[in-house]
Formats: C-alpha cells, structure tokens, sequence
C-alpha cells in the first residue's frame, strides 16, 4: 500500500476550499472479514462531478463517502485494484469499475458477489439509488477493454444520463414541443443528448445549443445542433414556437429568462445539472411548466419493465457505439484525455472546472495513488 493514504475534500458551504487529508486505513494483514480495500488507480472529473457537489447536501451525494463534519467528498467515476480483501470472490489483484471517493484508496464492504461484480453493502449507502452502490469486475464486463478505460470513466455515466434523457423526451412524445433546447451545449451530457436527438431521420424538432461566447465555435463545430447561441442571444429565438428546455446548467437566471419568454410555450423544463453552481436557484414562481429534477434511474427503472431483462443495456451499448466514433475514433475527435497525477494535479483541475474554465473538447482523467 502508498506510504501515505489519503483523500480530497471540499467545504459543503463554501465549495471554492479543499484540502488533502491522510485516511486511516486497517492494514492489508489485519483487513476485516467481509472488508474489501480498494487502490482508487485513476478517476475521472467532469463538470457532471461539480453537479454532485452543487447538489451534494440536496441529492445526498456527500453520504457515499462520509468524512469531516462540513466536508464532503466528491463522488468519481472510476477504476479500482483489489489490494486486500477478507471476501470469498473479491481476489487480491482483480479491477473493478464503479463509483469512487476522490482518494488513493477506499474500503467496501462487499454483498451480492457475483461474476460479474458485487455490490458494496456498507449500512450508509443503503439510502441511496443502488445504482450507485455497484462494481463491475472488468474481467467479464463485456463493454470493458484496457485502452478505452479513459472514454469509460469520462463519458460511461454522462451517456447513461444523456442517453435516459433523450428517451424520456421521446417517450413523452416531446411534450408537444416543436423544439429541444439545451443549456451548457459544451458540456459531455449535453452534447451526448444532441447528438442522440439528431440521430432521427425523420425527427420533426429542432435542436438548440445554448452556450458561453467562449465555446461557441467548438459547439458549432460538433454539427449535431440546428441552432448554436450565446446565453444573450436566447430572447432571439421566436417565443410562438412550443420548446423543452433541458437545462444542464442550474443557472437560475437564465431559466427565468426563458420561462418568462416563452410563457405557456415552455411545454416542458428539465432540470438536470448544475454546471454553473454558484448561480443555482429554486423554479421559483415561473411561467409555464414547472421545472422538474430529471433522475436517471427513474427512467431506467421505466425502461427496464419496458423493454425486459437486458433490454436497456443492449440499446444503450448500440447508441454507445455509434457515440464513441465521432468522440474519440474519428480523425478529428471531439475529447482529447488529459491525465494528471497527484495533489497539484487534483487541485488544479478541481478548481479550474469550478470556475468554468475547463476546454469543451478536454476530458481529465486523476489518479491520488
């Protein structure tokens, strides 16, 4: 094990101040029966991780992981070795894909082992969507390969939500809306919904990107929106035209905007992240329709009686497929990976995409081990 253990944590009410602190960790010789230790080997941070943080006290992200009274840690998605393990079918070397702390290293505790993973069964996880609480040994995932472990970690959960919300507009039958607008159009999640709802050959909708002025010409450049604009831009759009609105950024001032210029033509608002946190704001008293959270697992949950046993895995693995080709296998790919290792590392890109500042086209892929 690393000399010195150790994780990230953000102050809940001031998210701008972290720090690293050391971990206390039984030693391997001395692990607990039905212990598991897991060596946290990378993680990836996106601006999906901020939405965690921003509603990390509303959404109960900050219980996965318990640390200092105040603090929290911020759920990643990632990779992990077995580096001790006092469970039968959790061996010591095995690596597994799931929900991490940003740490070096994390103890689990193991339940329903199967060959396809297990799922941690620690008492304070137990209030949380289960969704959440599952590893997937890499041995028989069959989506898992060793050089696409950055794509899997970066995008896997962001499609997942981009993928359920593009189904869910479709199984609404848009809510009578002519048109899809998405805010923070740069953003993984976005871009991954674009993409799926221009995927229609028949589709009658249009699909508009809202954006910083800074990103607009990467966003224009994806090609799978009709209409890119400036956040300044958006009271040019026709007001007579029925929309839903899938906001990606939680700023409230700009819901408001487009609530109070669309009226009863806001046939439907998602409220999905919070990429712009600090301007994060309740639906308050607007027009038209009431901005409803948007969760995965719902959705999910839906499909699966649906479709039946694998039914929602095998589309969201064709829709993966045919997402994977412009992102990273084309000659000029949307995401390049940047990997950092280390405190500084962590610290410097936490901080860069709290204040927005991260490249649209970078995908940041940690590790603390």
């Amino acid at each position: 094990m690393q000399k010195h253990p150790v994780e990230f944590i953000v102050n809940q009410s001031h998210l701008p101040e972290s720090k690293f602190t050391p971990l206390s960790l039984p030693d391997a010789q001395q692990l607990p029966a039905g212990k598991v230790l897991l060596n946290v080997n990378k993680f990836a941070f996106t601006s999906n991780n901020v939405t965690y943080a921003a509603f990390g006290k509303a959404m109960k992200y900050w219980n996965f992981f318990p640390t200092e009274a105040g603090w929290g840690n911020i759920p990643v998605w990632g990779f992990a070795d077995v580096v001790a393990s006092g469970v039968y079918g959790v061996d010591v070397g095995e690596r597994f894909y799931g929900y991490f702390p940003m740490a070096s290293h994390v103890l689990v505790t193991p339940v329903r082992v199967t060959a396809a993973g297990f799922t941690d069964g620690a008492e304070h996880r137990q209030e949380m969507h289960g969704l959440y609480n599952q590893y997937l040994r890499s041995s028989a995932d069959p989506a898992y390969t060793a050089d696409s472990e950055d794509a899997q970690i970066l995008l896997r959960p962001l499609f997942i939500t981009s993928f359920m919300i593009d189904d869910f507009i479709e199984d609404n039958q848009l809510f009578g809306a002519t048109t899809v607008i998405i805010s923070s159009a740069s953003s993984k999640t976005a871009y991954g919904l674009a993409f799926l709802l221009s995927l229609r050959k028949d589709r009658h909708y249009r699909i508009v990107g809202l954006t910083s002025a800074g990103n607009l010409e990467f966003v224009r450049s994806l090609g799978i929106y009709d209409q890119v604009l400036g956040y300044d831009e958006v009271e040019t759009l026709a007001a007579d035209q029925a929309v839903v609105y899938v906001d990606m950024a939680g700023n409230g001032t700009l819901r408001s905007k487009l609530h109070h210029h669309f009226q009863d033509n806001m046939k439907y608002s998602c409220a999905v992240g919070g990429t712009h946190w600090e301007e994060l704001s309740g639906a308050g008293d607007l027009p038209g329709a009431r901005p409803t959270l948007f969760f995965a697992p719902a959705q999910i949950k839906k499909r699966a009686t649906d479709w039946g046993p694998g039914g929602v895995q095998a589309r969201l693995a064709t829709a993966w497929h045919q997402f994977m080709q412009p992102l990273m296998l084309s000659e000029q790919p949307w995401m390049r990976v940047i990997h950092g290792t280390g405190p500084e590392a962590v610290q410097s890109v936490y901080q860069t995409m709290l204040k927005g500042g991260a490249a649209p086209d970078e995908g940041h892929v940690l590790s603390l081990s």
